[in-house]
């Protein structure tokens, strides 16, 4: 009951989950034929998807403006593009095309993705709901669905524009009923700055969320390559690499908004960051295909709780009146790694092979459970007992 209640209460922002979902869904499975229709290399790749990534991160920034512009078709709007744009990678036949056309699918998916997270945040607060993990883990489910659906094409020869050209038949459909009127009252939009923001945990938080995201879209980008070339996998069983992810990291994230009611949030970050860290590693030099699959579903279940984890765990630590500065400021330095793994995996991979490039991630990982979550659990504590001198006096 409490579930059909929360998917009622998000219904209207979980449509542009389910579009972004789809759409990076399919644009895993169809990156091995993408980038061999190009003919360039892991570097080359990797540099194309990080102008890309340049451009999501630049919408990051002109988001809010449009919102505010498009007002309660901001969404539907954002979706559209994004339907449009990612018609494009699939019909590049150079490299500067293949960068230009990710910098609009990018560019337009960043721009989406800032407004949905930031009306479901809206949703959030006047239903009183916590609506976030449940609208990530649609997403993911999305994601795996796709991911399937576009191996199985992949498989019949049927083209990535043609895909992505159903996918924008379904995405107009979606964004019909994205039509939604943000929240008027906005109290702390006057406070740019609070004096007492714990700016180095907010650092460390950011840079843990970094990780988390970086590693998630690097795998997305990236395991379906690994598998056809280490397993010799078809297209379709490369592109069961993404989707396998995609739906652990789904169950991952609905389970854990009942996993931190029972365990701490610093807790809950190192066992999932250890567990990602060990799928990472099992992937990378797995000796048989079904090893490598199990190493992206153990990827996939770990790391779907960093983000999520990391938000709730700032907002309980900091004043209520520091709450949404802090968390904005997470988000931005996070969001930068969603964007950051597929050109970091591409540079890895042409200098030392994707095995390597799954390696690292996993040593990454290691480093939120084993150097980054204690020294937040210790800025945590010293934060608490700030707020409860003040209090006192």
């Amino acid at each position: 009951m409490s579930l059909r209640a929360d998917i009622s209460a998000s219904r209207i922002p979980l449509r542009a989950f389910v579009a972004e979902g789809l759409f990076w869904g399919a644009f895993a499975a169809y990156v091995p034929s993408i980038k061999s229709a190009v003919g360039l290399s892991d570097a080359d790749f990797g540099l194309a998807l990080l102008f890309g990534a340049l451009g999501a991160v630049s919408a990051m920034w002109i988001a809010p403006l449009a919102d505010r512009r498009f007002g309660p078709w901001a969404m539907s709007v954002g979706a559209v593009l994004m339907a449009a744009a990612f018609l494009l990678p699939g019909l590049m036949t150079s490299w500067l095309c293949l960068s230009l056309a990710l910098f609009l699918a990018m560019s337009t998916s960043g721009m989406l993705d800032v407004i949905m997270n930031a009306r479901l945040s809206g949703i959030e607060v006047a239903s009183g709901r916590s609506l976030m993990n449940l609208n990530h883990a649609i997403f993911s489910f999305a994601y795996a669905g796709s991911a399937m659906l576009g191996g199985v094409l992949r498989e019949f020869g049927i083209s990535a524009f043609t895909y992505f050209a159903g996918l924008g038949l379904v995405t107009i459909w979606l964004a019909a009923g994205l039509r939604h009127e943000a929240a008027q009252s906005q109290a702390s939009d006057g406070q740019t700055t609070v004096p007492s923001l714990p700016k180095v945990m907010i650092a460390l938080a950011g840079l843990v969320t970094l990780i988390g995201f970086m590693v998630e879209q690097a795998t997305e980008g990236w395991s379906a390559l690994h598998l056809e070339r280490a397993m010799n996998a078809g297209a379709a069983e490369g592109a069961m690499g993404p989707a396998i992810l995609g739906l652990t990291m789904g169950i991952g994230r609905l389970s854990g908004q009942f996993i931190v009611r029972v365990m701490s949030e610093g807790a809950v970050l190192r066992i999932a960051a250890l567990l990602a860290a060990c799928g990472a590693v099992l992937a990378a030099w797995a000796p048989t295909q079904v090893l490598v699959y199990a190493g992206f579903a153990i990827l996939g279940a770990g790391v779907s709780v960093t983000a999520p984890t990391t938000f709730a765990w700032i907002g309980k630590t900091v004043a209520p009146q520091q709450r949404t500065v802090a968390i904005s400021r997470v988000v931005v330095i996070g969001y930068t790694g969603f964007f950051m793994g597929p050109p970091l995996m591409g540079f890895l991979a042409q200098g030392f092979g994707l095995p390597v490039a799954f390696t690292v991630l996993g040593g990454l990982l290691s480093l939120i459970a084993l150097v980054l979550v204690p020294i937040l659990r210790h800025l945590a504590r010293r934060q608490a007992r700030g707020a409860q001198d003040a209090a006192a006096v």
